[in-house]
């Protein structure tokens, strides 16, 4: 099983990114990110943090102990660190699963997207 692989694959088709773009920003070659995502190469601790950064998720999750759809904690963090002006009450959206956060940040990175 190739978790990490499947995790780093899955991001970067999320985020609509190609190999060549996730490679260059990170600094290897398309053929060992390729590796990766295969399961062929392992990334050492400093690669797999370089690709939590990158696609601002947990090692955790990358390494499979957390899933995306569970970390409501996450994507508070994601909202009011990439939305600093957005002005929410947390308090009130306490009764939400972290499926409706990551659809609220979706909605908002959406409409400041829109904005651009």
């Amino acid at each position: 099983m190739n978790i990490l692989g499947n995790r780093i694959k899955y991001l970067r088709n999320q985020n609509n990114y190609s190999q060549k773009r996730v490679a260059d920003a990170l600094g290897i070659s398309n053929v060992q990110l390729s590796r990766y995502e295969s399961g062929d190469r392992k990334p050492d601790p400093e690669m797999i943090k370089a690709f939590a950064e990158f696609f601002d998720v947990t090692t955790d999750f990358l390494l499979g102990h957390q899933t995306e759809g569970n970390d409501l904690e996450h994507y508070k963090n994601k909202i009011s660190r990439e939305f600093p002006d957005v002005d929410l009450m947390f308090k009130d959206l306490e009764s939400l699963t972290a499926e409706d956060m990551k659809e609220v940040y979706e909605y908002i990175k959406f409409k400041v997207s829109q904005k651009k």
